[in-house]
């Protein structure tokens, strides 16, 4: 199995995520970025995940730049080749899984936008003194997220300060936290469609608190395996 991971800008983080897909299985984790230029290497994986990382450049999704708590420097290249690694996966059918900035791209894509500075709720849900903080979410029942987790109630971690704003075309948000910030996101529409699954916590990096065998990380990467396996 070859499972294309993009590129999240930090190699501690991007092996994070690669462990975590690996586990003890037989897995080639690809690596995908602009700056490899490797999308014909998106094309012979079969899986994607699109990872975390700087906020989306605010273009992107019509919005203005300026907002509290806004990187130095955004990566439009990174925004738009992570499109088309998407993009491409749709046209041939594979499975995708977007993980914090991953989903908040996909919801660009699909015409969406952002809440670019969660303001006072930060406190709930940004990384404070170099962890994540943890909070529960509310699982929609019949949803991709909800077989995976098998629960309608859980606890994630959550390292993030933007959220999905208005919501993209054709999408359904599937667990939200207490806050009302959206948790999870798929499609409204799953037949004839390729797995999608889009969660705004980091299931890679659980294993900080000794939770990577719980639903919210082995279950995410468990259903991705399985959809994969399935196609």
């Amino acid at each position: 199995m070859k499972i294309g991971l993009t590129y999240t800008g930090s190699e501690l983080k991007h092996a994070n995520y690669a462990n975590w897909l690996k586990g003890d299985d037989t897995i080639e984790v690809v690596t995908l970025s602009a700056e490899l230029d490797n999308l014909d290497a998106a094309a012979v994986c079969d899986g994607i995940v699109l990872s975390g990382g700087v906020d989306i450049a605010p273009g992107y999704y019509s919005a203005k730049a300026g907002y509290p708590n806004a990187p130095d420097h955004f990566q439009e290249e990174r925004d738009a080749f992570e499109t088309a690694v998407f993009r491409q996966a749709q046209d041939q059918n594979i499975p995708v899984l977007g993980i914090c900035r991953g989903m908040q791209l996909i919801n660009c894509i699909y015409g969406g936008t952002l809440a670019q500075d969660l303001g006072s709720k930060n406190e709930v849900h940004k990384v404070a003194d170099n962890l994540d903080k943890v909070h529960g979410i509310r699982i929609k029942a019949g949803s991709i997220l909800h077989e995976a987790l098998r629960a309608e109630q859980s606890a994630v971690n959550s390292a993030h300060h933007q959220a999905i704003g208005n919501l993209g075309q054709g999408l359904q948000i599937t667990a939200t936290a207490p806050d009302g910030v959206a948790e999870a996101i798929e499609r409204m529409e799953t037949s004839g469609h390729a797995f999608l699954l889009c969660v705004q916590w980091h299931p890679e990096r659980m294993y900080h608190f000794g939770l990577e065998q719980t639903p919210p990380s082995n279950g995410i990467r468990k259903k991705f395996l399985e959809a994969i396996q399935s196609k």
